[in-house]
């Protein structure tokens, strides 16, 4: 691959190569009334996702009853968070222009933590359906679905193993919901993943292998394990259509949080949403469903570090995942441990290309001046790959080529929302919260 040649066809490149924060604005994004009739998925798939957790909601909080207060259905709130607004502000120059500013704390998901317990969780009950329903144990989707708690289940679901490789906070959706039905978990997991969330897996009775590589090495190494294992089932961060669909559910209850919080999104008040991204899945997932639910009138954009920018990379030569990281020089290494990604997802490359609206990049430190200043201003805790989605707040409110692009579709931001999309946090434990908060980076 000559490096010469792609920075010249695609000039946002030399800053990308260099490490440099970038902003880029995505030159094919298009109305998503004409994209719709070209995806391979659609709101009937999402109604379909929907319908699937509400069905083993009572399964949910018999397995984990921290599910109760919300009937089993595995949801984060919304919190607006003007104090952090002021400081974004203050201390960086990122004036919303009266716009408000929301978190959605996916933070806070029951069970697994972190955002991945939409996609992860919902890949496993919907595999699980798949064989009980097959095995007789489940009779129809009208059946009890507790059912899948008792000892037959169990006995059933101790036959199979379910596998994944993951650089965190996937493997822990995953490994905990399968173990918690009875299947032999394996959890694949790259030299990025904490220790804290190897531990947290082991204690629950997953089974945790770990590679000196990056998340490449541990998803090609479990997918190939699991492939020889005809009793096994890989979950496909990089091409699983049910994960995305797992994520893109999020759109519909959100949409209500919104109107509970008294905002409106159309033409005149438009909603901006910032989703920190690994591989691609999460974030594409939860942008798919959001234009799904509000076209054009949302604008969504993900944010990366600046070492493993993979989809910006996969989008912005349309090579996909037919580029890595390393093809620019860059190493791929960075605190962000769930974005800790070098080689993007084909499949929501190819799905995201006409509906994501750009991307930003942030340095490593930036995470950690971040995650401080959440606690300091609204004593709220998420982790340091969380917080990369404030680098989208302010480079919307400051940026010029954010300026060109809220120019260029006459947006009226001052009655614009914004959402920074927090993915993890929950399940961090104390010891390693103060370490992160003594950590500081070199800019």
């Amino acid at each position: 691959m000559d490096i010469k040649q792609l920075i010249a066809a695609h000039p946002v490149l030399a800053k990308v190569a260099a490490a440099e924060e970038t902003v880029w604005i995505n030159p094919g994004l298009q109305p998503f009334a004409s994209v719709r009739p070209t995806l391979p998925v659609g709101a009937d798939d999402i109604a379909d996702a929907s319908a699937r957790l509400r069905r083993f909601a009572p399964l949910l909080q018999v397995l984990f009853p921290e599910t109760e207060d919300r009937g089993g259905i595995i949801e984060s709130p919304l919190t607006e968070i003007p104090h952090m607004a002021a400081l974004l502000r203050e201390r960086y120059g990122g004036d919303l222009s009266g716009g408000r500013l929301f978190l959605k704390r996916d933070s806070d998901l029951a069970v697994a933590g972190s955002v991945k317990a939409r996609g992860g969780i919902y890949e496993v009950l919907k595999h699980s359906e798949d064989l009980a329903l097959e095995a007789g144990i489940l009779t129809g989707y009208d059946d009890d679905y507790t059912r899948l708690a008792g000892p037959r289940a169990r006995d059933f679901f101790a036959r199979y193993k379910v596998q994944v490789g993951s650089t965190g906070n996937l493997g822990v959706s995953i490994g905990i919901m399968s173990a918690a039905l009875g299947y032999r978990a394996i959890v694949h997991m790259s030299a990025d993943a904490k220790q804290w969330k190897k531990d947290y897996l082991r204690a629950h009775g997953v089974t945790v292998v770990e590679y000196d590589g990056d998340y490449g090495r541990a998803v090609e190494q479990g997918r190939a394990e699991s492939d020889a294992d005809p009793m096994s089932y890989f979950v496909d961060d990089e091409n699983s259509k049910d994960l995305f669909l797992g994520y893109a559910v999020a759109a519909e209850r959100l949409q209500k949080q919104l109107t509970g919080a008294a905002v409106t999104v159309d033409e005149g008040h438009p909603l901006f949403v910032y989703i920190p991204c690994g591989v691609g899945g999460a974030p594409g997932g939860v942008a798919f469903g959001l234009k799904e639910r509000y076209g054009d009138n949302v604008h969504v954009f993900f944010v990366e570090p600046t070492q493993a920018p993979c989809m910006l990379l996969g989008l912005a030569t349309g090579l996909h995942n037919g580029i890595c990281v390393q093809d620019v020089g860059l190493t791929g290494l960075t605190h962000a441990d769930g974005l800790a990604v070098g080689r993007p997802s084909g499949f929501v490359g190819r799905v995201m290309e006409h509906l994501v609206s750009g991307e930003m990049t942030l340095a490593d430190h930036k995470l950690y001046d971040y995650m401080r200043a959440l606690w300091q201003r609204e004593e709220i805790f998420i982790e340091p790959s969380s917080c990369a989605a404030f680098q989208g707040v302010l480079d919307a409110a400051k940026s010029p080529e954010m300026a060109a692009y809220i120019a260029r579709h006459h947006l009226p931001m001052d009655h614009a929302t914004h959402i920074a999309w927090a993915t993890g946090g929950k399940l961090v434990p104390q010891a390693q919260r103060e370490i992160f908060f003594g950590t500081h980076l070199a800019e």
